[in-house]
């Protein structure tokens, strides 16, 4: 059993924020139930890469151990559906622009009064409150307002972005911990809270000391490229076979090991790198030096050997080279689950973090539209098939 088994959840999101937000809640044995338009569905449906025949490659992984519902919200009589799920509710996740839930007679004020313990995590740009709560707040807009993108890239260009929507999967991982902080609260005290999680917030809050620093002493972080500045040696350093390693000596003792393996111990007790100040200083030269190594050498035969003096080094991966990776396999860390829409099985990312009495599994990938809708109508609420089907025929489901 999941730590969650037992846990019931409306997913009321869209795209990445509070659909990720659900996925682990899910991956940890939550019964969460997906509600979508009918018809279109979540547009993750259409997301992301496809296979041969036109199918989506994010959906299984984002929708993976869900219900699909489909109510047209617009519907009173859908909305009075949702009210009668939320009785039966524990968690409620919706990532809708602020307000966006109150016009449908779907607010906090409202369901609480219907479940009192219901816990509602809500997922937006800005937040719930203050002068831009109503704006639409996309990931890279919020990774540029939280302080990510101006850091980003190299300081001769302009801010670049990752190439995966970070910000709203933060953003789904402090309304799961938010989630999570709530139940802990509910099972001291009976009752529900609201979960009010932004993305830019999400986004600040593992920007380390970057206000701190300009507040204390007016410094202010400027783009680096692939370095910290003053951190060294730590950066990709390139190989003979046309790869690139990460290595990462700039404690004195590791700086040490890897100056020995280089052949050139006499490097630790130069004065331009003695320490880690003067490393910081001559940060480039010293770069540039292991980066004359490293070419010498193909990529395995290098992180082999660092491995075994113990500095902290490793190739950047691909795809490709995760699945054929033994300590990947030997973890389980990508996993294969089938899926039925697909025909076949699909590689995913497992369930993290491992729980040693209770860990998350996967059970299924994403549902097909809908799949759920007669089930959970009639499991959760009782409706019999004639109403379900009347529902059906009107539009609303």
């Amino acid at each position: 059993m999941g730590p969650l088994e037992g846990i019931r959840v409306l997913e009321m999101g869209q795209l990445i924020a509070g659909p990720f937000c659900g996925q682990l809640l899910a991956d940890f044995g939550a019964e969460v139930v997906k509600i979508e338009p009918p018809k279109t569905g979540d547009a993750m449906r259409q997301w992301g890469r496809t296979d041969a025949d036109g199918n989506t490659l994010w959906w299984p992984v984002i929708a993976r151990n869900k219900k699909s519902l489909t109510l047209n919200l617009r519907d009173s009589r859908a909305q009075d559906i949702v009210k009668a799920l939320v009785a039966k509710t524990d968690i409620l996740v919706e990532n809708f622009r602020a307000g966006r839930m109150e016009e449908w007679g779907l607010g906090y004020d409202v369901l609480s009064k219907i479940n009192p313990g219901l816990i509602m995590v809500r997922i937006t740009g800005f937040g719930q409150t203050g002068p831009y709560s109503d704006r639409a707040g996309f990931a890279s807009v919020c990774e540029a307002m939280g302080g990510l993108r101006e850091i980003s890239g190299y300081p001769d260009r302009p801010p670049v972005r990752l190439g995966i929507s970070l910000g709203d999967t933060l953003a789904g991982q402090n309304g799961f911990q938010g989630a999570l902080l709530a139940l802990q609260h509910r099972n001291s005290t009976g009752d529900g809270q609201m979960v009010d999680a932004s993305i830019y917030e999400s986004v600040l809050s593992v920007m380390e000391s970057l206000v701190s620093e300009y507040d204390g002493g007016g410094h202010v972080r400027q783009r680096s490229g692939s370095i910290l500045p003053g951190i060294a040696p730590s950066n990709a350093y390139p190989t003979k076979d046309g790869g690139t390693i990460i290595i990462g000596a700039n404690q004195d003792s590791l700086f040490r090991r890897l100056t020995a393996l280089m052949g050139q111990p006499e490097l630790a007790d130069d004065p331009r790198f003695r320490d880690h100040q003067a490393r910081g200083r001559n940060q480039a030269e010293i770069d540039g030096i292991i980066g004359e190594w490293t070419q010498t050498k193909p990529a395995k035969e290098l992180v082999d050997a660092l491995a075994v003096v113990a500095v902290p080094a490793g190739p950047t991966y691909r795809a490709k080279d995760m699945l054929e990776d033994p300590h990947f396999q030997a973890r389980e860390s990508v996993t294969r689950v089938d899926d039925p829409t697909l025909g076949r099985s699909i590689a995913m990312q497992n369930v993290f973090p491992r729980l040693s009495a209770s860990p998350g599994t996967i059970r299924h990938t994403g549902p097909a539209l809908g799949q759920h809708t007669t089930q959970v109508l009639a499991e959760w609420l009782g409706y019999s098939d004639n109403e379900i089907a009347r529902l059906d025929a009107d539009g609303v489901i």
